[in-house]
């Protein structure tokens, strides 16, 4: 099944979108072309690099493509769609050259802004819209969402045509394979991959927590250099992202360190091996994953509809945490923690409390899985999960005719 995605892709302005593999790329513009040779007379040219002949076409010579451009007949706009551009990333200077001269318009995709940022993506600096697809939405899902079910195994669309829970696991460990295969060796990102791949295990059981490269280093064995340039990886392929303390002046503010979170829950769960398959609500793990699956879900849908809000957490010298702060332009930050239960309890809220003195213009939120809103008598809301992000990322308003 195809779930229809937040996204809105344009129509008269470059861009790219970058989102890790699996996550619809390919799917959503072939779609997105569909419609746009229905309402507009258009010529597209589509480059496929994931081909291996189209790829080594290209990187052999990649003046190839300012031909092809010269060569198209005038008379209707041109589209020029790349899958992979990260794979050349010379092609981009064509693409300068054709936005410029030619009033030519690109699609550039990628599931790694990696190579990207070593190469010329610099080029384009406000030529193209920077884009994100992320693994589908509750909001995309719509009544196919199950909580447990996103949990375990995440929301990659792939997953979404696979019936039993054997193949979901397995479904998961090819993608982690694949990763691991066309990501890290084939572009050649690290040397030892052996030890890469003992060190995505390492990952997956640090997700949610706070990096603490020394640490890190000491249990898994890797070196403090080759720990931080690992987590880079991770983020630059974007399997993984960074969630920042809050760098405001707060008394007793103490961690420095960013926390880290895999892309998706279901990948977070098969790269530990120390996972059974099981997932318990009474466990710290589906504390944990619910509290990644939020994060994860908010950072999705500022993306899609390009808010400008800041995300960070803090903690405090007394270990008072609050696991999620959106900071948003022109009025009071959002204090949000994330509480897994069904029943939210008044010591639950001890953290918001001790904190929101130091801020006492911010709104005070629970995330949770209480079945209906209810608010303290000092202000504090207790949201169930679906009726918070409604607030917090309202659908845009259907346009009117």
């Amino acid at each position: 099944m195809v779930y229809p995605r937040i996204l809105d892709l344009p129509t008269q302005h470059s861009f790219f979108l970058f989102g890790p593999r699996g996550t619809g790329k390919s799917t959503l513009i072939e779609l997105w072309m569909e419609n746009l040779r229905r309402e507009a007379k258009v010529t597209i040219q589509a480059i496929d690099l994931l081909d291996p002949r189209t790829e080594a076409r290209y990187s052999l010579d990649p003046g190839l493509l300012k031909q092809e451009i010269e060569a198209t007949p005038a008379g209707s706009q041109l589209w020029v769609v790349i899958d992979e551009v990260q794979k050349i990333p010379g092609l981009l200077d064509i693409a300068h050259w054709a936005i410029h001269k030619k009033k030519a318009l690109f699609c550039l995709t990628g599931s790694s802004a990696r190579k990207l940022k070593r190469g010329a993506a610099n080029l384009l600096a406000g030529r193209a819209f920077d884009l994100r697809l992320h693994p589908l939405t509750s909001r995309e899902l719509g009544s196919d969402f199950e909580l447990e079910q996103a949990l375990r195994f995440g929301s990659l669309p792939g997953l979404f045509s696979i019936q039993k829970d054997s193949d979901r696991e397995r479904f998961l460990e090819s993608y982690i394979q694949t990763y691991l295969r066309e990501e890290i060796q084939l572009e050649q990102i690290v040397r030892n991959v052996t030890r890469f791949r003992r060190f995505l295990s390492f990952a997956g059981q640090i997700n949610t927590q706070v990096l603490n490269f020394s640490k890190i280093s000491e249990i898994s064995g890797v070196d403090d250099k080759s720990v931080n340039r690992y987590f880079e990886i991770l983020e630059d392929t974007l399997v993984g992202l960074l969630l920042e303390p809050l760098d405001r002046s707060i008394r007793a503010r103490q961690t420095q360190k960013p926390k880290f979170y895999l892309f998706d829950t279901g990948v977070a769960c098969q790269m530990r091996e120390d996972f059974s398959g099981r997932l318990l609500q009474s466990t710290s793990l589906f504390g944990e994953l619910f509290e990644q699956w939020v994060i994860l879900e908010c950072h999705r849908l500022r993306d899609y509809l390009e808010t400008r809000d800041q995300f960070y957490y803090l903690r405090t010298k007394d270990n008072s945490e609050i696991d999620l702060i959106i900071d948003r332009r022109g009025i009071a930050p959002l204090l949000i923690e994330i509480k897994s239960s069904t029943r939210v309890a008044d010591s639950d809220l001890r953290h918001l409390r001790s904190i929101s003195k130091d801020m006492k213009h911010s709104r005070k939120l629970v995330i949770s899985r209480e079945p209906s809103a209810r608010m303290t008598s000092d202000g504090i809301e207790i949201l169930p999960l679906q009726v918070a992000l409604q607030e917090l990322y309202p659908p845009p308003a259907p346009a009117s005719r």
